[in-house]
């Protein structure tokens, strides 16, 4: 751990506290319907997007009805990525001539990308054609990501609308998301990726010649934009096998610290949007520094044992802290800090391999997937997490003062207590559930590398990411099998959709009571005991929930490993 590792950490978090106001402000006037500097120019083409699609954009919905519009959309978008990857060899813009990509695949990568987790269980560049990483991948990256904000607002509406039955309209929701907030940033963040040494062409895979004089395929193609809307969407999904580590996508240590602070910038400004919306912009602070809290906490704690490295290591002569599976270009700090970034987030994308770090440094990620990735979270997916644990913390909080519990105005009763609690106990009820069959079941067992607690980690990880839409993989773990194909993307589904539905419940719920003004009984929600109490519920769920798991892998393999033992 050195004092400039510590600075450049600082500065991540100073950089993204910074933007969160002016990105909440602009982002709260769109989905406000207000005008914004881009609406001269883009005001008529979503007008236009309106007519064609015959969408009323007056006209706002029940929850239920935003809901189905929003389930029915991903319907369409499963069967658009399902479709171009199976008919694939016969489309074109196919220079290295890909053939059609099996069902039991087909089916996971659709699934993985219309849940936004963009699990991989193929090499980009050896499976999938310019085509299919646009229309297919790309395409997706920015719908899902669309529709995770879309129904974050339509949570925060809940909060700071009375006595209506409405939430807003979906398909206003997510055009505009798309049009004002991603389509620009993109733009411009794909013309720096490009600058920095990022390919985006629709040219033949490159021949070279090596120093031995054997020839190369070096693979290229549309590499930038799908890096843009990955990172800034938290899809995470790599044009290349090796992601965010390979020199393609992530050249330079510029772009390593741009692509890291894009996994945050929107997700962080959402708090800020919420307290905009309810009228009191400190309650979005204190939302942010809960997620400050736990994210702080990850990175010290990761930093700290990638650093210090095992006694194993040491006794092999490898001084100096984990350096395997890191690039040099990036280094221990951060491949650290992009580790818990972009599990702390539902990104997925790695600049390092997690299974090359040391137990503890791992275990990170892994909790982080585990608590529903709310310290910042996924666009908008996050943030109605990150309120679904302020719901339960307030529920406490109400217990323990003998009150009805409130929150910005509105009472939380048991409807809004039950719905939370269901959502929550969706991703244990997956990741544990599909970790004990695998481990178990010949065929899963069978596609583990690694026995003792290193294999059950991998496998365990592997359930995590599905569920949590996080995406990113432990590695160690052959995936693409027909057993994986299928439980992956089950846990998938059910851990974004199965989430959602209760979150809207509750956005429902909320809207339609009336707003109360506080009283002298009304328990503070902007101050430091608030921030402790939300942190407090967050890790004693997630304590309970999967610490004995914790225990069997990552627990278990620190103690082994500075004891001398190697998995």
């Amino acid at each position: 751990m050195t004092m400039i590792g510590w600075l450049q950490i600082i500065l991540y978090c100073a950089i993204i506290v910074a933007l969160a106001k002016p990105l909440g402000w602009y982002m709260t006037r769109v989905f406000n319907g207000e005008k914004t500097f881009l609406s001269p120019v883009l005001r008529p083409i979503e007008a236009g997007i309106y007519w064609i699609s015959g969408v009323d954009e007056k006209r706002e919905q029940h929850w239920l009805t935003y809901t189905v519009s929003m389930l029915l959309f991903h319907v369409g978008g499963f069967l658009i990525i399902y479709g171009v990857m199976r008919l694939q060899a016969l489309l074109p813009f196919n220079p290295a001539g890909q053939v059609a990509v099996a069902e039991d695949l087909s089916f996971n990568t659709a699934i993985s990308f219309i849940t936004n987790t963009n699990w991989q269980n193929y090499g980009g560049e050896s499976t999938l054609s310019y085509l299919v990483q646009m229309v297919g991948l790309t395409h997706q990256n920015f719908l899902s990501a669309a529709t995770g904000i879309a129904l974050a607002v339509a949570l925060i509406r809940g909060f700071s609308r009375a006595s209506v039955r409405t939430v807003g309209n979906f398909w206003v929701d997510v055009t505009r998301c798309t049009l004002y907030v991603l389509l620009p940033i993109c733009v411009v963040y794909t013309l720096f990726l490009v600058s920095q040494g990022m390919p985006q062409t629709l040219g033949d895979y490159v021949e070279a010649t090596t120093l031995e004089g054997t020839k190369q395929t070096i693979a290229v193609g549309p590499v930038a934009s799908q890096v843009a809307i990955k990172m800034l969407g938290t899809n995470g999904g790599g044009f290349f096998n090796a992601n965010a580590a390979h020199p393609f996508e992530n050249p330079t240590a510029l772009s390593n610290f741009v692509q890291m602070l894009s996994i945050f910038a929107l997700g962080a400004a959402l708090t800020n949007v919420f307290g905009r919306m309810v009228g009191n912009q400190r309650q979005g602070w204190a939302i942010l520094a809960v997620m400050g809290v736990l994210f702080v906490a990850g990175v010290a704690v990761t930093y700290w044992a990638e650093a210090n490295g095992t006694s194993t290591l040491q006794a092999l002569g490898l001084a100096g802290g984990n350096m395997e599976g890191k690039e040099v270009r990036f280094g221990i700090v951060a491949s650290s800090l992009f580790a818990v970034i972009t599990t702390a987030a539902s990104c997925g994308a790695v600049n390092a391999m997690h299974d090359s770090f040391t137990a503890l440094g791992g275990m990170i990620p892994l909790i982080n997937i585990e608590l529903g990735e709310i310290v910042v979270g996924g666009v908008g997916a996050g943030m109605y997490g990150m309120l679904l644990f302020v719901i339960l913390a307030i529920f406490v909080a109400g217990l323990m003062v003998g009150r009805t519990p409130e929150y910005v105005g509105k009472k939380i009763e048991a409807r809004e207590v039950k719905m939370a609690m269901l959502a929550i106990l969706v991703l244990p009820l997956m990741i544990l559930g599909w970790t004990a069959v695998g481990v178990v079941y010949p065929p899963a067992v069978a596609s583990m590398a690694n026995a003792g607690p290193h294999g059950f980690t991998e496998v365990l990880y592997a359930y995590t990411s599905a569920t949590g839409n996080n995406g990113s993989a432990f590695a160690g773990l052959t995936g693409n099998t027909f057993f994986y194909n299928l439980t992956l993307a089950s846990a998938m589904f059910v851990g974004r959709f199965f989430m959602i539905v209760p979150a809207m419940a509750i956005a429902g719920s909320l809207a339609a009571k009336k707003s109360i003004p506080p009283s002298t009984g009304t328990f503070p929600t902007t101050g430091g005991l608030f921030v402790g109490l939300v942190v407090g519920v967050i890790l004693i769920i997630g304590g309970l929930t999967f610490f004995p798991a914790l225990a069997l892998g990552p627990i278990v393999e620190h103690l082994a490993m500075n004891a001398g033992t190697v998995f």
